[in-house]
């Protein structure tokens, strides 16, 4: 695939949506775990803005190396290790990048085993870990502005 550009509006959409939700995170009842678990509804949206941002996130990487190198990608999983080869990312940061692609997996095929405790866990101790990785993503885009399509 040839690289035509990175879209300005996909790159503003996908951190705003990440942004968005991880406000919608801290703004949950994350306390303690027994205020979160108290009601069903809060782990849900927990679970929602979660699974939502870190789809916003690997979206945002998948449009990197689409549209910006002319890679194209299949699934959530080959974009972190894609990432990392094209300079993108630090081994480091591909992995934790892939660690959140396999939890989204999980979330969504595997939400049955997903527990209020463990998302818990998550929305107050992992969140940070997003916040990096767009971080890391924004920061190479700016330092390739050739790369950005900033027409409509």
């Amino acid at each position: 695939m040839t690289p035509s550009g990175l879209r300005e509006k996909v790159i503003a959409e996908r951190v705003g949506w990440i942004e968005r939700m991880l406000e919608d995170i801290r703004a949950l009842p994350l306390v303690d775990a027994n205020a979160f678990a108290a009601d069903r509804r809060t782990a849900a949206a927990g679970e929602s803005c979660l699974r939502r941002a870190l789809e916003a996130l690997l979206d945002l990487g998948r449009h990197l190396l689409s549209k910006g190198l002319g890679i194209v990608v299949a699934e959530y999983r080959e974009i972190p290790e894609r990432l990392a080869a094209a300079g993108v990312l630090s081994a480091e940061e591909a992995d934790l990048m892939g660690q959140m692609a396999r939890y989204r997996n999980r979330m969504v095929h595997f939400y049955h085993e997903v527990s209020a405790g463990e998302l818990y866990e998550l929305l107050t101790a992992r969140l940070g870990d997003i916040d990096r990785l767009t971080g890391a993503l924004t920061r190479w885009i700016g330092a390739h502005p050739e790369m950005i399509d900033r027409s409509l």
